[in-house]
């Protein structure tokens, strides 16, 4: 074969490697998109619950958020939830009034997160202080969740664990550079 026929079975074969590509890449976007159908944070009652938890379906995550107006740290998570449901579609984000939900559950265990995986409850997360309280941040509940599963960040390394590094370190500064003690 001549050098131009050698080219020539070259690009053709470029083609078809980068044809075959394109053909997978759109079918795995296909099936991210098929995946990626909430987007949003619902609202569910007692009566929602066998339906948009238990039976969510195959390969679908839920975020059940338990909470009451009128508590702050309550309110807060609502809003990371909303702004976490938008990032991550595939995500199926869910919240209900406690005591609509569960009769009588305590106030004392607000927030509440429950997490399922296929209908099963894989992790639950509730108190105040499963959350730290109202030093907790967006981008904690984001980590907490993907150490879970339920999500893939692109944060890093964990928040919290920065927060607390801080924290840790100027308290050992000012105990080793406070010679009253």
């Amino acid at each position: 074969m001549t050098l131009d026929e050698l080219d020539f079975i070259e690009d053709e074969e470029d083609e078809r490697v980068l044809e075959e590509y394109r053909q997978k890449r759109l079918q795995e976007m296909k099936q991210q998109a098929a995946k990626e159908i909430f987007g949003d944070v619902r609202d569910i009652s007692a009566v929602d619950y066998v339906e948009q938890v238990n039976n969510a379906g195959p390969g679908v995550w839920v975020v059940l958020h338990l909470f009451k107006s009128g508590i702050p740290l309550c309110t807060m998570i609502n809003n990371y939830l909303y702004s976490l449901s938008q990032k991550f579609p595939a995500v199926k984000f869910l919240r209900s009034i406690s005591d609509t939900c569960i009769a009588g559950y305590p106030d004392r265990n607000l927030p509440t997160l429950f997490v399922y995986y296929e209908g099963q409850l894989k992790h639950k997360l509730i108190g105040p202080e499963a959350f730290g309280n109202l030093n907790f941040k967006a981008d904690e509940l984001e980590w907490m969740l993907a150490e879970m599963g339920v999500l893939k960040t692109d944060l890093e390394c964990n928040p919290r664990k920065q927060v607390e590094d801080v924290l840790m370190s100027s308290l050992r500064g000012s105990f080793l550079g406070n010679d009253d003690w």
